[in-house]
């Protein structure tokens, strides 16, 4: 899929991002993927990035991958976790205004610090399809938020991941019930190195049925 930079606003600020939209009749979903960590160098070119883009590409949907506020050619300053869930709910408004992607039905994936902003984002973004947390780091998040949200959700993690022990993810997925689809990873640690193509079948295999 070729991918084309843009800008789109958040706020005051300007962001940076790689928008892609499959040829062909239209309209069809988007899928917005929000990065790791940006004091720890996260930004949109990352591996588990790429994983779920190739996810997304797989359905057929359109996708944007953003740079947060403060990363690459982005404007501002870390915001410290609220700014950024404001940079992603921003994203998914520019991406599904997009001409030939629907207006509803898009789907916010996380991973790392970026499914924490995600997570915060999710319960004000209109018309949400579903939210997708990879490795969220269960110490920086407030679980209870995913309550907030009341559309599907797709949670993915490894099995040695020392910053969302799987069991305890495990936990989240059963307290949210039938909404929540949950795969956990034999061999992968938080970054996912050697995984990315397990990670990728096992998203777009969850995302078929939301």
């Amino acid at each position: 899929m070729n991918e084309e930079r843009i800008i789109f606003e958040s706020g005051s600020l300007k962001l940076e991002g790689l928008l892609a939209k499959p040829d062909g009749p239209g309209p069809v979903r988007a899928g917005i993927v929000c990065h790791p960590h940006p004091l720890y160098g996260g930004s949109m070119y990352n591996n588990v990035v790429d994983a779920a883009l190739q996810a997304i590409w797989e359905l057929g949907w359109a996708s944007l991958r953003f740079n947060f506020r403060g990363v690459g050619e982005s404007e501002g300053d870390h915001g410290g976790g609220a700014g950024e869930a404001m940079d992603a709910a921003a994203a998914v408004k520019f991406a599904t205004s997009q001409a030939g992607v629907r207006p509803d039905g898009a789907v916010l994936v996380g991973y790392s610090f970026g499914a924490v902003a995600a997570m915060t984002a999710a319960p004000e973004i209109k018309d949400l399809g579903a939210l997708v947390l990879v490795a969220l780091p269960i110490r920086m998040a407030d679980a209870a938020a995913l309550k907030k949200f009341g559309g599907p959700i797709v949670l993915a993690v490894g099995d040695n991941d020392s910053y969302c022990p799987a069991d305890r993810l495990e936990a989240i997925h059963k307290e949210l019930g039938t909404r929540s689809q949950l795969k956990i990873i034999e061999g992968a640690d938080h970054f996912f190195g050697g995984y990315e193509q397990e990670l990728a079948e096992a998203l777009a295999a969850m995302l078929k049925s939301v």
